[in-house]
């Protein structure tokens, strides 16, 4: 996620320079075409770029909003994962009665809580496409290690080893009925949440819809120095260079917004949330050792 800092122009700038050195060629190319051989029949009128400018910025605007709702999406789903997260850790402390066997039932909670930091990286880096285990093995005893290893989604054997656990506890008499299902209905919840961040991850946005676009734009940079020629001169380069560039801009967002999971700057930061959860539930367990908070990378953060 960026930061509220100020963006490097350098990354900025990197995104579309590719696109930029073409356009200043090309530009460059047409101004010394009209200039040497003074052909005045390849000037357009205005009018038609300025239509077809219209056009496409209500069509990137539009696409725009679309990739800002995913984003938006992923981000209030990783919001309720926190709550969640947090919700179950208050039910395990609160609700699990540690007078039948204090030291067992210490050890559910414990391994239950620890189990939820687990999943919460696991969903972080499984949705980046990124091995979880680093994150997994501080919070998991070897016998979990190894049952997991064999999941394509750890963070689906988390849940599965979540619901055991609970069924066990309420077998052993450490919750009633009500307690067991309310346990029951907040990992219900957090499941609900971790399939909506792969609905996210796993639907493409509509490929037609942005070859369509971007097909229109670069009829629209190619038509523009045609419509400039009389009006600027020389000056046409650097103008259509920057009209290029705003366009450019506003699609390369629109682009890297959605898709929220990508592990670029642009991201949710799953992984600076997933630690906030772990430092809120090691101390709801009172646990001595918490960890830092993760750090931004220049100016954004992952």
């Amino acid at each position: 996620m960026l930061l509220k800092g100020s963006i490097p122009v350098k990354y900025i700038v990197g995104k579309i320079k590719y696109e930029i050195l073409v356009v200043m060629g090309y530009g460059i190319a047409i101004e010394i075409v009209y200039q040497n051989y003074h052909i005045s029949e390849i000037s357009i009128p205005m009018t038609v770029p300025t239509v077809l400018g219209t056009i496409i910025s209500l069509l990137l605007a539009f696409r725009s909003n679309q990739a800002y709702d995913r984003w938006w999406e992923a981000r209030i789903i990783w919001g309720a994962i926190v709550n969640d997260s947090r919700t179950l850790a208050r039910q395990v402390l609160s609700l699990v009665n540690e007078d039948i066997d204090p030291d067992s039932s210490r050890r559910f909670q414990e391994r239950f809580i620890h189990r939820q930091v687990a999943w919460c990286y696991a969903l972080g880096k499984g949705l980046r496409k990124d091995n979880p285990f680093p994150f997994v093995e501080g919070h998991v005893n070897d016998d979990e290690l190894e049952s997991l290893a064999s999941y394509d989604n750890v963070h689906v054997g988390l849940t599965l080893l979540q619901s055991i656990d609970l069924r066990n506890a309420y077998q052993k008499g450490w919750l009633n009925d009500f307690q067991q299902v309310e346990i029951d209905k907040t990992l219900t919840r957090l499941c609900d949440s971790m399939g909506k961040c792969e609905r996210i991850k796993n639907t493409v946005f509509p490929s037609t819809y942005s070859l369509y676009i971007h097909l229109a734009l670069h009829f629209f940079i190619l038509l523009l120095p045609f419509a400039m020629l009389d009006l600027f001169g020389f000056f046409m380069v650097p103008i259509l260079v920057v009209i290029a560039a705003c366009f450019f801009l506003i699609e390369k967002m629109a682009i890297h917004l959605q898709d929220p999971f990508e592990n670029k700057p642009t991201d949710t930061p799953v992984l600076a949330i997933s630690r906030n959860i772990e430092r809120d539930l090691k101390q709801m367990l009172r646990e001595k050792h918490i960890p830092e908070s993760m750090q931004p990378r220049a100016f954004y953060i992952l």
